[in-house]
């Protein structure tokens, strides 16, 4: 058994999760002291985030040979994102016409359960909520400063131009290439080493999140929890399931088992990023063309937030119950339609999803402020729990989406990604 736990990176970020669940109920105050532990993790790993996409997406698109197969991709992605996040928004918005999480929660209470007072100043003024900012944000201000402050889209275009660039240059092109081919493999051994670390990141952030707001806040609002991990799961399997099963032939429970790692990497960091680099490093191992996965990957960490799009309209409608506040079809989906543009709006911008919800309900001035703060807080209080869903969800969304997509373009080994699949997770 000891054994065992030493070499599997799985079990061991289960135990640290259990650990810090325990840690942090029995030893509140201490607990909280761990989260530099979990912010750590998360920042070794973003560390490594912009380099490994650039190097992904020119080897990559030079790979491909020219720039119309580099917007065809781009294009099939950003089609099969925007359908799949507003089939997402539009899940959650239904399911919420049955299920109202919260209307007694406001008759309980008459004051906030968390300070919510340094949020309202982001709301009131929440950095790239409208598309213009969103879309002159994707261009840096200087080459080095998209890496140093590892905006993925910045990247992305930076990588892009790099690569169309490239030809140009004849055979000293292809040594550039290759120099960055091998750069990037010796990034990916730099990611094995820091994802060693992932069950301490586990713990610290686990541990520090229920020391800090205690197992009270998941009793006192567990229903809207369970009901937004059991939507995820739903869309999982209404949504992605056929499509896995019927399109691409693989097995979606195989595939589940083939990134387990990453998702409770995820999990226990509430953080889609933390398992980045290793999603790209076994969607290549499955057969996915690399060309693919470094298109398909960085983007959707901005535009194919499905889990998050799922949160956008059952968190509206949540706030909506809790202050009593009936809403008429029509206002359900105009709250629905600005939350499509605003979400892409924003879609950069880290740990957004919640001020983009509230940023959304306060400009609607549907409800009351004072009974709006009071619904927020609420919300906030659990937020960083919803946050682990809507990360799980949005990572399986981008990972099975790279193979649909990968499919759609003729970029999937089938038959490796049947014997990959079988042979289960591999060791990194």
């Amino acid at each position: 058994m000891k054994k065992a736990l030493r070499k599997n990176l799985f079990l061991q970020v289960v135990l640290a999760i259990v650990l810090g669940i325990l840690f942090g109920h029995f030893f509140p105050e201490q607990a909280v002291k761990m989260a530099p532990l979990g912010k750590a993790f998360i920042n070794l790993i973003k560390m490594l985030i912009a380099p490994i996409i650039f190097c992904t997406i020119v080897a990559g698109v030079a790979g491909m040979g020219n720039m119309k197969q580099v917007g065809r991709v781009g294009a099939k992605a950003l089609f099969c994102f925007e359908v799949l996040t507003t089939l997402a928004m539009l899940i959650g918005l239904l399911l919420m016409q049955f299920y109202h999480p919260g209307n007694m929660l406001l008759s309980q209470s008459h004051e906030a359960p968390v300070d919510i007072s340094a949020i309202q100043a982001k709301v009131e003024n929440p950095k790239g909520a409208s598309f213009v900012d969103f879309a002159m944000n994707i261009i840096p201000t200087t080459l080095v400063g998209a890496f140093s402050s590892g905006d993925i889209l910045q990247v992305l275009l930076i990588a892009i131009l790099f690569a169309a660039a490239i030809p140009s240059l004849g055979e000293r092109g292809k040594q550039m290439v290759n120099f960055l081919d091998l750069f990037s493999h010796i990034l990916f051994k730099m990611v094995d080493f820091v994802t060693k670390l992932a069950p301490i990141g586990a713990f610290g952030a686990m541990s520090s999140t229920i020391g800090k707001h205690g197992l009270s806040s998941l009793a006192n609002l567990g229903e809207l929890l369970i009901i937004f991990y059991l939507t995820c799961a739903f869309f999982v399997l209404t949504v992605l399931y056929p499509l896995m099963r019927f399109y691409c032939k693989l097995s979606l429970w195989k595939f589940i088992k083939f990134i387990k790692e990453e998702i409770f990497i995820v999990l226990g960091t509430a953080s889609s990023e933390s398992a980045l680099p290793r999603i790209m490093e076994k969607l290549e191992i499955l057969g996915c063309n690399k060309s693919v996965v470094g298109m398909v990957i960085p983007t959707g960490y901005s535009f194919n937030l499905i889990g998050s799009s799922i949160y956008f309209t059952m968190g509206a409608l949540f706030i909506a119950h809790v202050t009593n506040t009936p809403l008429s079809f029509g206002q359900q989906f105009a709250i629905f339609g600005i939350l499509l543009l605003t979400s892409k709006g924003a879609a950069g911008v880290a740990g957004s999803s919640f001020i983009i919800l509230a940023a959304t309900m306060t400009s609607m001035k549907l409800i009351p402020q004072h009974d709006l703060d009071l619904a927020l807080g609420m919300l906030f209080a659990i937020d960083r729990f919803l946050s682990e869903g809507r990360a799980v969800t949005n990572l399986v969304g981008n990972a099975l989406t790279t193979v649909i997509v990968a499919k759609w373009e003729n970029g999937l080994d089938h038959k490796k990604a049947v014997q990959m699949l079988d042979e289960g997770s591999p060791e990194l």
